[in-house]
């Protein structure tokens, strides 16, 4: 039937071979990654071989990168096996037939058990190179032209990756790492703070736990990823399970020495270059940078009302944007929980910034949110594996494609970097509070609110990812456009080509909804500035002249 279908088809038999005692160092350590293609008829499928023999060499385990043996004129078949066709019939039904034997260094040499990590890396890599070679044999030896390689990948989902993608968004929604992590009497504390001169810390109080870290520890490695058959798709079930593992530990052990541990796995260091960057925004922009003429402020509830108008306008476009807003009086700043905005009592913010932190907040946060609920996998609403940064990125982005990324606003963000490298130091707060104030001439109350929400629950590097993000989503943008698919859901810039695979096999749809920042002419000559390579310094002085 495929034959017919499409002029020819193709056969690949793959089977393990065995691993002899000179193919095993002797120092114990993995052997390479080795592969037999053996084929009949070299130069009728001369294309389709090159393309496997290039694709397989490209495999490296452990850094030892493949050997590739091309067994011409030989029957494609395993030992003391029968042929899966007769050579006479495959011949009549324009079949190309291929086998592979692959060295099992994924198996242990002694014991003959599997190697579980090494037989995941293995069929990853290993179903790229074929996905390409089909590509290949189908381009030149059928008369079917699919456009990428991905899209001949796996279009059917079985029941189990629905139920697996079903119980990990299950656990991420059942907490809000951040918002457990805000203290509830940041204002109250700051008022004992200035009282005392500065020279007590303040002691902050958080919310209770709503959920057992470790029953749901328990939980969450009951997940059998392992069924999942789909290279890509477990290799995104694996990365996020690995992810809530941290973010569990981190809750319970807020305040405890292990909840700065578990921020470093999740969010890392400031690197140097990242401390070298703000520090050089805070020497460029002068502390006493300031909106002129003096703003209207806003307070809590004329912001919620503003939102609330934005919200609608993107309800209208997509009824499945279902965001709301709640003022809480525990709670200081903004933030977005689960799609929805959180806007603290006490808030003051300036008109100007509106705008701004609406593009943030609602354009970027919350729309990703209902765009990934709008998508059949539910992990992107509920988020990938370190899609924080890129998040944070893009918000920063919003920001300035609306004309709100000001030059106070950005070295504030340099100087989150610089107390997020003073914690990771060993500073104590007053330490971070004092180097804020003194050294960096920031405003009081700004200098606590950013060792705040450095310190807070134990210490967080998170707030570091806000200029990390942005500088390399600026530098993305050199060579490469603003995609759709950024807003797809949550995602980090690692999933891009994830991302795009999974769209290729309509797996994932286009988002539902696209940000409204984006459709300015403003915002679409920033973005061609951005792509001639326009940098974050440059940003500085053109805001100045």
């Amino acid at each position: 039937m495929m034959s017919a279908a499409f002029g020819r088809a193709l056969i690949l038999e793959v089977w393990s071979g065995h691993q002899t005692a000179n193919e095993v160092p002797s120092d114990g350590l993995l052997p390479a990654p080795a592969f037999q293609v053996v084929a009949r008829r070299y130069e009728e499928q001369s294309n389709t071989l090159d393309r496997l023999e290039n694709e397989l060499a490209k495999i490296k385990i452990h850094k030892l990168r493949a050997e590739v043996d091309i067994i011409k004129k030989a029957k494609p078949i395993p030992p003391r096996f029968p042929s899966l066709i007769p050579v006479d019939l495959a011949d009549q039904l324009n079949c190309d037939v291929i086998g592979i034997e692959v060295r099992p260094i994924y198996r242990h040499a002694d014991t003959n058990e599997d190697l579980p990590l090494i037989l995941q890396a293995l069929k990853r890599d290993f179903n790229v190179a074929l996905q390409r070679t089909f590509f290949t044999f189908v381009r030149t030896r059928t008369k079917y032209r699919p456009a990428h390689y991905q899209m001949l990948g796996r279009r059917a989902i079985v029941k189990a990756v629905w139920r697996i993608d079903k119980q990990l968004a299950e656990i991420n929604s059942s907490f809000d790492l951040l918002l457990q992590a805000t203290p509830v009497n940041a204002d109250k504390e700051w008022k004992r703070f200035s009282r005392n001169k500065f020279e007590r810390p303040p002691v902050f109080r958080y919310r209770p736990h709503a959920i057992d870290p470790a029953l749901l520890k328990r939980q969450l490695w009951d997940i059998r990823v392992e069924q999942v058959e789909d290279p890509t798709l477990q290799h995104l079930f694996r990365e996020k399970q690995k992810e809530l593992d941290v973010q569990l530990s981190m809750l319970g052990n807020m305040n405890r020495p292990g909840f700065l541990l578990g921020s470093l796995q999740l969010y890392g260091k400031v690197d140097s270059q990242l401390l070298t960057t703000a520090k050089e925004f805070l020497s460029r922009i002068s502390p006493h940078s300031r909106e002129r003429p003096k703003p209207k402020m806003l307070n809590a509830r004329e912001f919620a009302e503003y939102a609330q108008l934005e919200i609608e306008r993107y309800r209208q476009e997509f009824p499945g944007f279902e965001a709301k807003v709640d003022i809480q009086s525990n709670l200081s700043g903004l933030l977005v929980s689960h799609g929805n905005l959180l806007v603290g009592k006490n808030l003051k913010i300036s008109a100007r910034r509106a705008d701004a932190l609406l593009a943030h907040e609602v354009g970027v946060h919350s729309l990703t949110y209902f765009n990934g609920q709008a998508q059949p996998l539910k992990l992107l609403y509920s988020g990938l594996a370190g899609y924080e940064e890129l998040q944070e990125g893009l918000a920063v982005l919003a920001e300035y494609l609306v004309g709100g990324l000001s030059r106070p606003r950005l070295r504030l963000l340099a100087a989150r970097v610089i107390a997020a490298n003073s914690l990771t130091d060993g500073a104590n707060f007053l330490e971070v509070f004092r180097e804020l104030k003194d050294t960096y001439q920031l405003k009081q109350r700004q200098a606590f609110n950013i060792a705040m929400r450095i310190y807070r629950a134990g210490g967080i590097t998170k707030d570091a990812i806000y200029l990390r993000g942005f500088i390399k989503l600026l530098d993305y943008l050199r060579g490469a456009p603003l995609h759709d698919l950024f807003f797809v859901g949550k995602i980090a810039l690692d999933h891009v080509g994830i991302i795009q695979e999974l769209q290729r096999r309509d797996v994932l749809q286009e988002p539902a909804i696209r940000p409204h920042f984006l459709t300015t002419p403003e915002a679409k000559l920033r973005l061609t500035q951005l792509a001639q390579g326009l940098s974050a310094f440059e940003l500085i002085e053109r805001k100045r002249s």
